[in-house]
């Protein structure tokens, strides 16, 4: 298996009672209620936290980026990508993903991504999004086009990773008259795509056709295998068996000394989901052209409904009885992922240790505790489910400079040949 972790590094250190007075957190609250000193502690704790993850035995640290909101503070996901690739040694880094959508330029994005690569030794798993619709609306880049510019993005930017330049690009969405990078991957053909996503069957179409592992985020069991119904289904359209290896999870999982300690700091998740204050307009989450006819009469109905989103998730007590949010004592935690491997069977595991205000030391202590007891537990399970490494598995990719051995496998560097 391969065990990451992950946090949406939240700024929660802004004035709750504003949160209520507006109803949202998100596009349009105002960043005078930032603190920068307050921002740079929880900057320098996370990376702090980070060393730690590697330090315990994680194979992984998944990264995201999100815009003009607290929940997450990677205004550039690939600023914190370098930094990891400088300060750890062996866990790969795991971005998912970078917004395709509103990059004005993915010829220097696949740049950033070269370099990170490099900086890191070749350990960049490169995962791309379609970013929210807030991450369109503050970017100025017109939703309709969203899918668009990120297929477009995508396959420009694995051509500059595989294709000598110079050459031209004339595509819908981007024009270059010169594609040439002197930053160039160290994996080859080029490193792994993995793709996160909710339900979208249009993304879980499209990853299966490029056989890019698909990291379904928080979703419950039942849920969560009916994307692999389509995953699998059209993977074997495109002529392939597909198995664990292309199977990824998102659980959020806090792991404390004592349960009334970890149900306590598992209220924390609840911040993001709007319990304490309003999180966003349902309007600035999926504006108009963001989704597809599926999703149409669903957003209708919240929007005709909506005075703001608190209240629209289930309760902390549900969620834990759902097990999308699985918290308590090692032996706890280990029995309830347990399930969630046995029905849905993921090769690729990420467990979301923070959110809120869920402080540094209490952080440390589940990434600690989850390391010296959880891992060792769940890649036992693992290996009696047959989950193998998706590094193990499928194409194989290789480092450029000499010496090196061999890495394997690739899940989606096929899409370069």
């Amino acid at each position: 298996m391969h065990l990451m972790y992950f946090t949406e590094q939240p700024m929660s250190a802004y004035p709750k009672e504003e949160g209520d007075r507006y109803g949202y957190t998100a596009l349009l609250f105002p960043n005078k209620f930032f603190d920068a000193a307050e921002g740079s502690r929880l900057y320098n704790e996370r990376l702090e936290e980070y060393k730690l993850v590697e330090e315990v035995g994680y194979d992984g640290i998944m990264l995201n980026e999100h815009h003009t909101a607290p929940f997450c503070m990677q205004a550039k996901i690939n600023i914190c990508a370098a930094i990891l690739g400088a300060i750890t040694k062996r866990v790969k880094i795991v971005l998912l993903g970078n917004p395709l959508p509103i990059a004005d330029n993915p010829v220097r994005l696949a740049e950033e991504l070269a370099m990170i690569d490099m900086i890191s030794k070749g350990r960049l798993v490169s995962g791309f999004v379609r970013g929210g619709g807030v991450e369109s609306l503050q970017a100025n880049a017109n939703p309709a086009f969203n899918r668009e510019r990120f297929e477009e993005a995508h396959d420009l930017i694995v051509k500059t990773w595989t294709t000598p330049g110079p050459w031209r690009w004339e595509g819908n969405h981007y024009q270059l008259r010169v594609v040439n990078p002197w930053a160039l991957p160290l994996q080859k053909p080029h490193p792994r795509i993995w793709i996160p996503g909710v339900s979208s069957r249009e993304t879980i179409v499209w990853a299966a056709q490029h056989r890019y592992p698909y990291i379904a985020l928080n979703l419950p069991i039942e849920e969560s295998k009916n994307v692999w119904k389509i995953y699998d289904q059209t993977a074997r359209e495109s002529g392939y068996e597909p198995g664990p290896a292309e199977r990824g999870y998102l659980i959020r999982c806090h792991v404390a000394e004592t349960e009334e300690k970890a149900i306590r700091n598992a209220r924390e998740f609840m911040w993001m989901q709007g319990e304490f204050t309003g999180l966003t307009h349902p309007v600035w989450a999926a504006p108009s052209g963001y989704l597809g006819p599926w999703a149409r009469r669903a957003m209708a109905e919240l929007r005709a409904g909506y005075t703001h989103v608190r209240g629209a998730n289930a309760s902390l007590e549900r969620q834990m009885q759902n097990l999308t949010l699985i918290a308590g004592t090692p032996k706890t935690v280990i029995e309830k992922l347990r399930i969630i491997m046995e029905e849905t069977r993921p090769s690729i595991l990420a467990l979301y240790g923070n959110d809120g205000r869920i402080n540094h030391e209490d952080s440390k202590t589940c990434i600690r505790l989850t390391g010296q007891e959880v891992l060792p537990a769940l890649r036992e399970i693992g290996k009696s489910l047959g989950l193998e490494s998706p590094f193990d598995l499928n194409t194989p990719v290789s480092l450029a400079y000499s010496g090196a051995q061999a890495q394997k496998p690739a899940a989606g560097a096929a899409a370069a040949n």
